[in-house]
């Protein structure tokens, strides 16, 4: 999925990026608006990990690129998302 569709569509998705980051509060979401590099920046901040790690688990949990297919998108737990609750 190309990042830009998660940030078009962050109504949509917002919900479960919630369930999945449950540590970060509505007023968080609402400054996160679909940008990967705030929501990276609250991740960190909130759960005490390096921004690499944090980087990693958004990128897992929205998989982007060619490179990515199959079942996991928008946070599917199936095969690789990744959640922090």
């Amino acid at each position: 999925m190309n990042w830009n569709r998660v940030e078009g569509n962050w109504r949509q998705v917002k919900g479960k990026v919630e369930e999945a980051w449950g540590r970060l509060t509505a007023d968080e979401f609402y400054k996160v608006a679909g940008k990967r590099d705030v929501l990276v920046g609250r991740i960190q901040a909130k759960y005490g990990i390096v921004h690499d790690e944090a980087d990693w688990i958004v990128l897992a949990f929205f998989p982007v690129g060619p490179a990515v297919s199959g079942s996991n998108k928008l946070g599917d737990q199936g095969q690789g998302g990744v959640a922090m609750r």
